[in-house]
């Protein structure tokens, strides 16, 4: 086997309480601990763990972290204000951007930062990326709508590193109940890449100007192969899939129909049929779909939403439900998961 052949170990992620983590950091290599909790504080290396504190919970009840787990030793470090571990093939980034009255210049410093970081370590080979924006849908200082705001500044960064539309990872961007704009990205070494779309939807980079000065920069999914060569054995990070077709918002004001149709867009992009343009086939399904974090706009709709996704995801799945905005202001629902 070649050198660019050799299978690499594939980033693992827990769902458990605030309480258990340090039993789980004392079982083996963590690269970073995300907590989904009751405020927003800047990352920081806590106890030898890069811990980043998100605001999207309502009461300590329905807080919860998310443990990335890896196979070798982690360091960790900070670079103009991200704060970063790593093992050698896969890196963990996390930053905060304050509150501010526009956020297109943070975003973009804030980016650079993290990308700068990558370049500098020798990780170019980011999958995935997760924001978490205050008042996504509300207007900031020059009446430009936040989320809209945050999309222009990460495309700046974008450009100024020369990411193609291609390379982009896949993305979530998702309401949070405070502390500006929060996110983390994971990057890898030598893990072979490839950025999938949804045939069914409109790639968002070419989304038309009526969504904002800049189209957002993400890809439906990303492959994340063990090798180069066999397309069989990997890991898919389905990005924040909602009520989309086309470009448009369907079923506004639907919250039935518009989780059936989030359900059916990613069993869609994650279907043999789909994904053949890619030469990849796993036989995929949504039973296949893991480390799933639902984000629903309305509490009163949980209990409706949980019974739908029972429905299709298989009973072993672990399943966050978060009560937040979503990036439309018509949109419900958004979710999102990993097939392994």
């Amino acid at each position: 086997m070649t050198q660019a052949q050799q299978a690499v170990s594939l980033p693992g992620s827990i769902f458990t309480g605030l309480t258990e983590v340090s039993d789980i950091a004392a079982d083996g290599n963590v690269l970073g601990v995300v907590n989904y909790t009751t405020e927003c504080t800047g990352p920081r290396v806590e106890n030898g763990l890069l811990t980043l504190d998100l605001h999207m919970a309502a009461d300590a009840g329905e807080a919860f972290a998310e443990v990335w787990t890896t196979t070798g030793p982690v360091e960790t470090g900070e670079h103009h204000g991200v704060v970063y571990a790593h093992d050698g093939e896969y890196l963990l980034i996390a930053g905060r951007i304050a509150p501010t009255g526009r956020y297109t210049d943070d975003t973009r410093s804030a980016y650079v930062a993290a990308l700068d970081l990558m370049d500098t370590l020798g990780y170019k080979n980011c999958f995935r990326m997760w924001n978490f924006i205050n008042h996504i849908n509300a207007d900031n200082c020059e009446g430009l709508e936040i989320y809209r705001d945050f999309c222009k500044g990460r495309a700046e960064a974008f450009e100024l590193f020369h990411f193609g539309d291609q390379e982009v990872p896949s993305a979530t961007g998702i309401g949070s109940l405070g502390g500006g704009i929060a996110f983390y990205f994971l990057a890898s070494r030598s893990a072979a890449l490839t950025s999938v779309e949804n045939s069914k939807q409109m790639a968002a980079y070419h989304y038309p100007r009526q969504y904002g000065p800049r189209p957002p920069k993400f890809a439906r999914a990303t492959y994340l192969a063990s090798t180069h060569t066999d397309r069989r054995s990997g890991q898919i990070y389905v990005a924040g899939t909602a009520s989309i077709r086309g470009h448009e918002t369907l079923h506004a004001g639907d919250i039935a129909a518009q989780v059936k149709l989030s359900l059916d867009n990613i069993e869609h992009l994650i279907s043999d049929e789909n994904l053949a343009d890619y030469e990849i086939a796993q036989g995929n399904s949504l039973l296949d779909l893991d480390n799933i974090k639902v984000y629903v706009r309305h509490r009163s709709d949980i209990p409706l939403v949980r019974r739908m996704c029972e429905e299709r995801f298989s009973p072993n799945a672990r399943v966050q439900y978060l009560n937040v905005d979503v990036c439309r202001s018509d949109l419900l629902v958004e979710i999102e998961g990993v097939v392994a």
